[in-house]
Parts: C-alpha cells; structure tokens; sequence
C-alpha cells in the first residue's frame, strides 16, 4: 500500500506577509508545495491530501489542485474553529487556529494508510522524501510506530534573520526521546548558537537533529489524538492562544512508553520563507537545483 502525503495549508504567513502557499516561487510559477508534490511522486507516494481553510477552496482549487489531476489523486478536508469533539464549543472570541495537531486530525476520514505530514511552505528536498516513503512503506499494517525527518540543523537556518526548531534528543537505536522548542537559533562566529531559558547561549553540532515538521505516522496516530485533543481543549478552552501542536502529541506518545518514533536522517538542505527578505534567496536555490538537473524546467 503507498503511503499517503498530507500537507498542512490552512495558515496565513504572519511573517511573510500574505498566503506564500500560492506565491509562484519556480522558473515556471511552481509553488513550494508543487515540489514537495512531484518529490512525494517519485518517492512512493499515491495520494495527497490538503487540509485548508474553506474561504480559499476556489482559489486552491483553480490555482494548485487542477495541476495534479493526471498526476496523482486529490483530496481535501478543512480546518476550522468550531472542528471539536462532542461536548465543546468554541470560544466566541477565539480567532487562533488549534494548531497541527488538530490540522492533521481533519484527515481522520479520508487517510486509512501510513502517511507523511509536512508544511505547505517548507521546501524539503528530494532525499528526505525518498527516506520517509520508504520507511512509511515498510510501516504498512504496523501501529504505535511512527517516524520523523530529522533535519541537520545546519541545513535548515534562514539567511534573513534568526530561527525556531524542535531540536531532537534520540537513544543510541536512533528513537526520538525528546523534542525541545528553542528559539532564536542563528549561527554566530560560524557556529549554531540558541540562547536557553537561562539566558545561556548554548551551541550545538551542525549535524543536531531538528524537527521541521515532517513526520511519518500510521491512523491508529487518529484516536490517541482525539483522545489527547479533549484533555488539552478541557486544560486550554479559556486560553484563546494555546495550540495543540504535533510534537505536543508526540512527545506525550514517547513519554508515556505509547508509541516509538524512528528519527531518519536526511542529507537534504531545507529552505522556506518565514520572512519576506527570504523570497528572492528560494527562487535562486530552485533555479540552482533545476540548472543542476534536479528538478525539470516545468514540474506539470
């Protein structure tokens, strides 16, 4: 059974300073995600499927979907405030989303196989696509079993301004133990530097494992979600900030001795817009990795 790619694209860039899920950023007016779909292609996957939000369905129908039609089949689900389990309301004056972890639960329905959850503006590269379909493959019919991309965090810092990521602890067999929020991670005297909760600045090994949000997850991930999802709304209903977050459900899952997550290493540079200065930088790394006979000129 090929797994399936589910691509979380309900969010506004804040940063960026518009919806850079449609920013045509390819020689061709590719988007980010258009990569990402033609890298899950050839590496194993036979479906995808995009959670957004229901106000811009015509626009990403019209401008993303209708490429894919004779490529690989399509999905779509939505993401929206009033999403919650039986028994609970949503605050009137919540505007914040619940976050990735309730994003990714919107695929509950329609996602019965292995499946990948990546970012819709996150280039990720082609390595770390055919590492992740692989052992998403292999975890076919398998429960409490997951994995994740960790990326180096060398490959993964910005060129406009400093970064946040999950930096990942494993146990000698490779398994996650930890994944830890830090922000403010830049290099600094050409060493990767993040200032601690103590106001230390700690520097970590460029080759560091971080979590850029690409996971591997089998649907039994579904239920221990849901379940999760209703201690966190009955902890956080009245806090109109909080966000129930991937690695939240992760790392109560790794706590608790419920599942295991193999962290795959991947060679591949990671590369976005979280600031609007980073644009011009991405459209001259795709156009360097379609000069080098990575990508085709045209993707569809």
């Amino acid at each position: 059974m090929k797994p399936t790619l589910f691509v979380l694209a309900a969010g506004m860039g804040s940063r960026y300073g518009g919806l850079k899920q449609l920013d045509g950023l390819g020689p061709n007016g590719e988007t980010i995600m258009d990569y990402s779909i033609y890298d899950a292609i050839r590496g194993g996957f036979g479906k995808v499927v995009f959670v957004i939000r229901k106000d811009f369905e015509a626009d990403f129908r019209d401008k993303i979907l209708s490429k894919y039609q004779d490529h690989i089949p399509v999905e779509l689900v939505f993401q929206s405030l009033d999403s919650l389990p039986e028994g609970f309301t949503c605050p009137a004056d919540r505007v914040k989303p619940w976050g990735t972890n309730h994003a990714v639960l919107m695929g509950k329905e329609v996602i019965h196989e292995p499946f990948a959850v990546i970012n819709a503006d996150d280039f990720y590269g082609r390595h770390s696509f055919a590492v992740l379909g692989e052992a998403l493959t292999a975890m076919t019919g398998k429960q409490n079993d997951y994995c994740m991309v960790g990326y180096r965090v060398g490959n993964t810092l910005s060129e406009s301004g400093t970064v946040a990521r999950g930096i990942c602890g494993t146990d000698p067999e490779g398994y996650l133990t930890t994944v830890v929020e830090r922000t403010a991670i830049e290099r600094v005297d050409g060493k990767v530097s993040f200032t601690d909760e103590n106001g230390q600045v700690v520097t970590i090994d460029d080759n560091t494992p971080v979590s850029m949000n690409m996971w591997g997850f089998t649907p039994d991930y579904f239920e221990y979600s849901e379940e999760y999802f209703k201690e966190f709304l009955k902890e956080n209903m009245d806090n109109l900030k909080s966000e129930y977050f991937i690695p939240l459900m992760v790392n109560k899952l790794v706590t608790d001795g419920t599942a295991r997550v193999k962290v795959l290493d991947t060679t591949s540079k990671w590369f976005g817009v979280t600031y609007a200065e980073d644009r011009q930088s991405v459209v001259d790394k795709i156009q360097a990795l379609v000069e080098a006979g990575e990508y085709p000129e045209k993707l569809f």
